[in-house]
This record gives structure tokens, C-alpha cells and sequence, in this order.
């Protein structure tokens, strides 16, 4: 090996690397500046968001971190691809590249990204908010949590359901909670040769002495059918959607006392049997052969 050319080779060398050094530290540095401050901007901006957001009570907590959230990743995404550019990156294709793996995981989650659609028009349009009592495809509970893949809802009975946003925004949804009143709706059967119109007053003034009962729209009593074996008498009433359950069970319980303490019927079920003569005979005669034998 020549030690002449090998000099001359790593001088050549080093004056490259200085040269390199010289022209590109300057933007490795800018870049590194970029993203640290990019970085510390982009978590001020999410802190800046959720006290904003904190002030404005019309805004669910979690469309409140959603947006936070969303403001922090567009920030880091503009800082990373100004940083590529100070290195001399050719951002264009650093973004043609980056579409193309995006369409690529697109199509192979199409079910996940799916939910988030759903879970960013549910955000959106808000049918529901967090406690309330909803019901959809089957599934009925309380509100927990709403997420951008899923909510999360507890059942009557005491059941984790983790459903996927798709799952409600498909499907026919009833929200139980978002009305401020209900309606209590309750049926009472009276005996045939009972009085109707007693049995009207006698359900007004147990409405009326419940003071969770609003009177407006005041309540009603109505017949509602002529059923096989009773009059059935129907007791509307409004009240707070939050007294719903409490109020129908005391006025099923206190309506039937009621009823029975004014003198007033409830019958069962019952059915009349009429035999005509002829069967009358055959059943005596297979009486007294039974009594016989």
C-alpha cells in the first residue's frame, strides 16, 4: 500500500467531511431546534386547549380530549415534516410516501376506522352524553365513557358492554335520559259493576297528592278498555325524567290500595262456564256411575 496515496486519500476525505460538516450541521441543528420546540408547543397547545375547553360546560369531557388531542398530533405532524425539509428531505416525497402507507392501513382496517367514523360523528352530533340511559341494537345500560373506537356501558344489572361505535351509530338509538320529563303511563282494571267515574276521582287524587306529579300537562284518568273481566281504567301523569321509575312503582303500589280502599274492585281473570241440558244429564249420569263403582 502506498503511503503517499492513502494520505492523499484521507485528506480528501476529511476535507469532505469538513465541507459535509460545515453545510449540514447548521440544518441538523435547525432541525433538532424544530423539533424540540415543536414538541413543547404542540403539549402548550394541548394544555392550552383543555382550559379553554374546561370553561365551556357545553362541551363533553370526552369531546374534550379528543380535540386536545387532535390539536397536539396536527402540531408534531407540521413540525416533522419542517424538520425533514431543514435537512434537505424531500418533503413531497415524504408525503407521497406516507399517504400510500396510509391508504395501505386504511384498507386493512376498514372495521376499525369505520368505528372511529362513527365515533366522530357521534361526538359530533351528540345523541347521547356520559350517563345517560340508552338503548341500541339490542343493548341497553348507562353511558360510562365514549370513545373514538368504542363506548363503554353498564347494564341494569351490573354488566360491562364494551360496544363498538359502529355498533350504535347503525342502529336505532333511544336515549331514555335526554328529555327532561316522562311520561308515567299506568293501566288499573275495575270490576264491571263498579263505578268508573269513582274510580276516575279516586286515581286524580292520588296523582294529585304526589307531589314529584306535575301539573302541567295535568294528569289523566280515562277508560281505556273493556277488557274480558275488568274496566280498565289508564293513569297518565307527567314528572322529571330522573323520578320516573320511583314514581311508577309507588303509583302502581299505591293505586291498587287506593282502588281496594274506596270500595273498588280489581278482579282476575275469570271465565263462565253455562252447560245446557243435555250435557247436564250425561254429566249426572256419569256421576252417579262413578259414585257406583
Amino acid at each position: 500500500m502506498d503511503p503517499t496515496k492513502l494520505t492523499a486519500d484521507l485528506d480528501a476525505f476529511g476535507a469532505g467531511l469538513s465541507a459535509w460538516v460545515a453545510t449540514a450541521l447548521p440544518n441538523l441543528l435547525a432541525g433538532l431546534f424544530l423539533l424540540v420546540a415543536g414538541w413543547w408547543l404542540a403539549a402548550w397547545a394541548q394544555r392550552g386547549v383543555d382550559r379553554i375547553l374546561d370553561g365551556q360546560g357545553r362541551i363533553d369531557l370526552t369531546l374534550r380530549s379528543v380535540i386536545s388531542s387532535l390539536v397536539r398530533y396536527a402540531i408534531l405532524a407540521v413540525v416533522l415534516v419542517a424538520a425533514l425539509g431543514q435537512l434537505g428531505i424531500q418533503t413531497t416525497s415524504v408525503l407521497a410516501a406516507l399517504g400510500a402507507i396510509g391508504l395501505a392501513i386504511g384498507l386493512a382496517m376498514q372495521g376499525t376506522l369505520a368505528n372511529v367514523a362513527a365515533g366522530l360523528m357521534l361526538l359530533w352530533l351528540r345523541p347521547f352524553k356520559v350517563g345517560d340511559y340508552i338503548e341500541a341494537g339490542g343493548i341497553a345500560g348507562t353511558l360510562k365513557e365514549v370513545g373514538i373506537f368504542a363506548c363503554q356501558i353498564h347494564t341494569w344489572d351490573g354488566i360491562f358492554q364494551f360496544v363498538p361505535n359502529a355498533e350504535l351509530w347503525n342502529k336505532r338509538l333511544i336515549n331514555y335520559s335526554r328529555l327532561p320529563t316522562r311520561l308515567v303511563d299506568l293501566k288499573f282494571g275495575i270490576a264491571y259493576d263498579d263505578s268508573m267515574d269513582k274510580g276516575r276521582d279516586v286515581l286524580l287524587e292520588l296523582a294529585g297528592g304526589d307531589e314529584r306529579v306535575h301539573p302541567d300537562p295535568a294528569p289523566q284518568v280515562f277508560v281505556d278498555e273493556l277488557a274480558d273481566s275488568a274496566v280498565v281504567l289508564r293513569l297518565r301523569v307527567w314528572a322529571d325524567t330522573s323520578e320516573y321509575w320511583p314514581l311508577r312503582r309507588a303509583l302502581t303500589k299505591q293505586g291498587k290500595q287506593a282502588l281496594e280502599a274506596a270500595g273498588l274492585t280489581i278482579p282476575f281473570p275469570q271465565r263462565d262456564l253455562h252447560l245446557d241440558s243435555s250435557l247436564r244429564g250425561f254429566a249426572g249420569r256419569a256421576s252417579a256411575e262413578a259414585a257406583r263403582s
